[in-house]
């Protein structure tokens, strides 16, 4: 048995769930989602509880099972709490700013890069070496976390680039002089 699926997911107060066959609807004070779920899963809500079940012990099934569950359990922690990504910027010069809805950086390429604000999504810059994603669909923030990173990942030498906070970053040594 999923250590994950076999457990209830609470719902606080002031949020409303809605289970229509394979669609699951959230709606909280901080907004809106909807998820399609796989087909195969049973999806049971019992007073302020959501309960997931498998059809069978096939290894799809009991891949799903733990899913499912962190699936539906993050759609309601997003519509209550919301999700965060904190981003640094590390090398001399590389820098961030927000103009209107859009991030620009410039992280030492020949062009700034720029990012626009999703629907869902926050972006703010409290200083300029600083970012945070924030939003309620935490699959979202974290591919535009991950997108904002891959415009110049963490480098082992110096250590410059884009990284997550509290991001540890191995260091090599560099070459030997004669």
């Amino acid at each position: 048995m999923s250590r994950v699926g076999i457990k209830p997911v609470e719902i606080p107060s002031g949020v409303e769930v809605k289970i229509d066959n394979t669609t699951i609807t959230v709606k909280g004070p901080k907004g809106e989602l909807q998820r399609e779920l796989h087909h195969a899963m049973i999806v049971k809500q019992e007073d302020n509880t959501i309960t997931v079940e498998r059809p069978s012990d096939h290894k799809e099934h009991r891949s799903l099972h733990g899913t499912t569950r962190s699936i539906i359990n993050n759609m309601i922690e997003g519509v209550t709490k919301g999700f965060e990504k904190k981003l640094q910027l590390v090398g001399v010069g590389y820098r961030a700013q927000k103009t209107g809805n859009k991030l620009i950086l410039n992280v030492g390429l020949s062009h700034p890069v720029e990012f626009v604000e999703e629907n869902g999504l926050e972006i703010d810059v409290p200083t300029n070496t600083q970012i945070t994603v924030k939003g309620i669909n935490k699959e979202s923030v974290g591919a535009l976390a991950s997108n904002i990173r891959s415009t110049r990942k963490p480098e082992p030498y110096k250590g410059k680039g884009v990284r997550y906070e509290g991001e540890y970053v191995r260091r090599k040594e560099g070459k030997t002089g004669k």
